[in-house]
């Protein structure tokens, strides 16, 4: 297979290696429409393609991906509920394509890696972070759910640490990140490419029938109650973009204030 480029998304081939990479380094390769619908195409080439053997997903820029683009988002309060639920299952069929596409799949983190940004993040086999990425579920402090994201996500950090940081929405390192498991390995900066390809040399030394099965068999264990919990949560947020605590909370983000939910400090005692 040759490169390819979409709008928002490109596929660069070396050898045996697919870099599949968001490409919206000006919005931080946030999560729009147009992007949700080029990942699906991607993986769709990526699976016919006989000569991928691993997966890069990679942000270009800044950042590895803000999560989801947030005047789409603010747009979604004047849709129905339908026009909702269609968009938070497109949202939802690209995260179970990518969790269970048949090949080694390897997060190159960096930067910023938001909301539906740690959703990628969790559907990857293995994910290494730059020291300095700020990783969050951002969801809440939008008036929104981490809702798609979750069946994900919750397996990869368990309900302790997502009681926690799924509620609060607060940033974590690299390091916390990779403590909660999350992020398999952390890195500087400029040896992210480097501890990139130690594991993209290991998975190639593996069988590639035998990581099909593999990852078949890991999806199947997984996916006993997955399913229906993934069939579940797009009603969440269609619900949770439309009301007004998340229209406040979009317009405050995209104004640069605070929500209005979030108290106003009050003067400490002498």
């Amino acid at each position: 297979m040759s490169d390819h480029t979409w709008g928002t998304v490109a596929i660069v081939a070396s050898g045996p290696i697919r870099r599949l990479r968001l490409t919206r380094p000006d919005e931080r390769n946030a999560i729009s429409g147009q992007m949700i619908d080029e990942l699906r195409l991607a993986l769709n080439a990526l699976s016919g393609d006989e000569e991928c053997r691993v997966v890069v997903l990679e942000g270009e820029g800044k950042s590895f991906c803000a999560g989801a683009d947030i005047e789409e988002m603010k747009a979604s309060g004047g849709k129905t509920f339908d026009a909702n639920l269609a968009d938070a299952e497109r949202l939802a069929e690209l995260f179970h394509a990518l969790d269970s596409f048949p090949r080694p799949v390897i997060g190159r983190v960096h930067g910023h890696c938001l909301g539906g940004g740690v959703g990628l993040a969790a559907c990857c086999d293995a994910v290494v972070a730059s020291e300095e990425t700020a990783f969050a579920f951002s969801e809440t402090r939008l008036g929104i759910v981490p809702a798609v994201i979750s069946p994900y996500a919750l397996r990869r950090i368990g309900v302790t640490h997502a009681r926690r940081y799924f509620l609060s929405g607060e940033r974590l390192t690299a390091v916390e990140a990779r403590r909660i498991g999350l992020v398999s390995e952390v890195c500087a900066f400029d040896q992210l490419d480097a501890v990139v390809v130690r594991l993209v040399e290991e998975m190639l030394a593996a069988g590639p029938e035998a990581i099909a099965r593999v990852k078949g068999m890991i999806h199947r264990f997984s996916s006993v109650l997955l399913e229906e919990y993934r069939q579940w949560t797009p009603s969440q947020i269609a619900q949770a973009r439309a009301g007004d605590e998340a229209q406040a909370g979009l317009a405050s983000f995209k104004e640069k204030v605070s929500p209005p939910w979030v108290p106003t400090p009050e003067p400490l005692d002498p």
